[in-house]
């Protein structure tokens, strides 16, 4: 045997104790961050289950004072989960929440806002609400179903209908300052195409990805968004323990 052939074994020798060496340290971190993953996740389960059974005493006494609007985002698979969402809205109403929007991105809440609202006592549609006295009433839990539709879809139908109302007034003669629209203007007509809730103060995502799935966005321009998780694995003490993190932050809104 040459020098050569010395030299490529010993290179295959060392290739092979590389390649084993990479694979027990790839193996190595996996276990290490399935560990830690495991742990926390328990740790978010006894937490959960400790704030439920009132052990954290200062998740007993909530200021629900900042949250006049709670938006809850499903994705729209688990939206198909209507006891779930019904079980939802049941602890929000214990916990003292009164003005709830529901999106999902495909509407099957919307399709199933009567078998919602028969299961929940007490509960109001916003649409048969006033505005000005919505977040004054606290006697019942409004609640309001929104879509994709309510997005772009929305826009679109306000945007026509300021156009057809500033074409009449160009025709009419009227000033060119009247051709000009603002935010108000807008937020004026997505309300007349029905299509403009109030802002919403929270935001809370319960599905796999940490989107607003496709929530207006014009709504949410100072609104505070938590990822969930899974609705199906869905806590009450994770619910708390969000809006009491919420009641607890000092919102800048600036000038």
């Amino acid at each position: 045997m040459d020098f050569g052939d010395e030299v490529q074994k010993v290179y295959c020798w060392i290739s092979h104790i590389g390649s084993l060496g990479l694979k027990v340290l790839w193996h190595f971190l996996h276990f290490i961050v399935s560990v830690w993953f495991l742990a926390r996740q328990a740790a978010y389960v006894l937490e959960s289950c400790f704030i439920s059974s009132g052990l954290l005493k200062r998740y007993e006494a909530l200021n629900l004072g900042n949250l006049r609007y709670l938006a809850i985002v499903i994705e729209s698979e688990e939206a198909h989960q209507i006891p779930k969402v019904i079980e939802l809205l049941n602890w929000l109403a214990t916990i003292g929440v009164k003005h709830v929007c529901l999106y999902d991105n495909e509407g099957v809440l919307k399709k199933s806002k009567e078998a919602i609202l028969e299961k929940l006592t007490d509960a109001t549609l916003f649409e048969g609400v006033d505005e000005n006295n919505l977040l004054l009433d606290q006697e019942h839990i409004t609640l309001e179903f929104a879509s994709i539709s309510d997005g772009k879809g929305a826009v679109t139908k306000a945007a026509n209908l300021l156009f057809m109302k500033y074409l009449k007034s160009a025709d009419s003669g009227g000033s060119s300052e009247e051709s000009i629209f603002t935010e108000p203007h807008m937020a004026e007509a997505l309300k007349a195409v029905g299509c403009r809730g109030p802002d919403p103060d929270l935001l809370l995502i319960y599905g796999p990805v940490r989107c607003h799935l496709g929530f207006p966005a014009w709504r949410i321009r100072y609104t505070e968004i938590i990822h969930m998780g899974p609705l199906k694995s869905m806590k009450y003490g994770s619910l708390l323990k969000a809006i009491y993190k919420f009641s607890m932050v000092h919102q800048n809104y600036g000038t």
